[in-house]
């Protein structure tokens, strides 16, 4: 498949779970992606020799989205190199789950830096490259916990509709540009994100889904995918839920 030939696709959190699964589908689809990770150079060294091994177009920077300095860093790199871009995906993203009374400010801090400031920054240093050809895609990964909001994740859920608030209005911002501008909401996904709930959790978080079972980072990257393509060119400022109904 080589419907992404050619383009240019930036994935945040793009060695592992669902970041991992997004860049090589893009990969797979002829795209040459550019992955952020955070500090996970294992990680990073492994899918670098698979992309080699297959004879894709990968490369992989080591930046912390949060802080503005690294980013327009990244952005100068990429402008020198690649002089645009067509893909933003924005998926990189933390937990540090506490109820509002204990929660450490820093672990409030940290949540809203990493989740809703760097899609910010990456989507702020982005527009500019798409608006010099006229045409991009933004894609933020949000969560159903923007609304509904469980107990022990006031941080996360803050930092998720933040991000969707921020999606509808760049949207509004980019579209005559021809830059679209949406949002997937993954639900409960097989991924190192819900590695650390208890066996108890994982049964009645299970039993709250109406199909029953947990998606997949393929489930979410098939989204992904179809909101980057020409077939989503009217769609912008949407949330789109992978959620198996929750």
């Amino acid at each position: 498949m080589t419907f992404f030939q050619n383009k240019k696709v930036i994935v945040t959190g793009a060695t592992r779970g669902i970041g991992k699964t997004v860049a090589q589908s893009f990969l797979d689809s002829g795209a040459t992606v550019i992955g952020i990770y955070a500090g996970n150079r294992k990680a990073a060294e492994s899918f670098l020799s698979e992309a080699s091994a297959k004879d894709q177009n990968l490369s992989l920077y080591q930046c912390d989205i949060s802080n503005k300095d690294q980013v327009r860093s990244f952005y100068d790199a990429i402008e020198q190199r690649f002089q645009s871009i067509d893909i933003l995906v924005n998926n990189a993203g933390i937990r540090k789950d506490a109820i509002v009374a204990l929660m450490k400010e820093e672990e409030w801090q940290q949540v809203i830096d990493i989740n809703l400031t760097g899609t910010f920054l990456m989507s702020k240093y982005a527009v500019p490259l798409m608006m010099q050809q006229k045409f991009g895609r933004i894609i933020n990964v949000t969560s159903p916990m923007a609304y509904l909001g469980f107990a022990g994740q006031a941080n996360y859920s803050a930092s998720k509709a933040g991000q969707i608030g921020l999606t509808k209005s760049l949207s509004k911002e980019t579209a005559k540009k021809k830059i679209t501008v949406n949002c997937v909401s993954p639900g409960f996904i097989e991924t190192d994100l819900i590695n650390d709930l208890s066996d108890e959790q994982l049964t009645a978080y299970k039993k709250l889904i109406p199909m029953k079972r947990f998606g997949t980072p393929k489930d979410v990257a098939e989204a992904i995918m179809f909101l980057a393509s020409d077939r989503a060119s009217y769609i912008t400022g949407a949330v789109l839920e992978i959620t198996g109904g929750l």
